[in-house]
């Protein structure tokens, strides 16, 4: 298991997420425990990029429920097709929203977000999870931002694959 991340804060976006997702990997590597390994990749997320608030919502019946995550505090509940994550969910695309103040029936979790990219995490094209990023800035996010996330949400794909201990 990786204890520290190796990530050049000087370099571009793209490169950070490429220089990250192996040390991902890493990180939940041999690790079996769902819970274990969303909540440190919601760390390293956040240690390596700044985000305001980084997260999973699980897929639960008819509801997104709060999982690991780190930031303030959230929402814990969300209903399909609700908000930002509910629309990625419902619509199983991602999300990249520049201002949320501008999104038709935002949650306001918290009053500081400003820019959100919600990626689902999809097991055999079902989403099983969303994974959560906000900004307290506007229009924060990047396309790299959006590959680099798409391709930890599809690393965490696998991790719905194994089971839980």
């Amino acid at each position: 298991m990786a204890e520290t991340l190796d990530i050049n804060a000087n370099a571009d976006r793209q490169q950070q997420y490429t220089d990250l997702l192996p040390q991902l990997r890493g990180l939940i590597s041999g690790e079996p425990n769902l819970t274990a390994n969303l909540a440190n990749l919601a760390a390293a997320l956040r240690q390596s990029f700044g985000f305001f608030w980084v997260g999973f919502y699980l897929v639960d019946g008819d509801e997104l429920v709060l999982g690991p995550f780190q930031g303030d505090i959230a929402c814990t509940r969300i209903g399909f097709g609700q908000g930002v994550c509910g629309a990625a969910w419902q619509e199983a695309t991602t999300q990249w929203v520049p201002d949320v103040d501008a999104f038709p029936g935002h949650i306001a979790c918290s009053s500081q977000s400003r820019s959100e990219v919600v990626v689902p995490v999809l097991v055999d094209d079902e989403v099983v999870a969303v994974l959560d990023i906000d900004s307290d800035q506007l229009d924060d996010f990047t396309e790299a931002d959006v590959e680099g996330l798409q391709a930890i949400a599809s690393l965490c794909s696998e991790l719905f694959l194994t089971p839980a201990v």
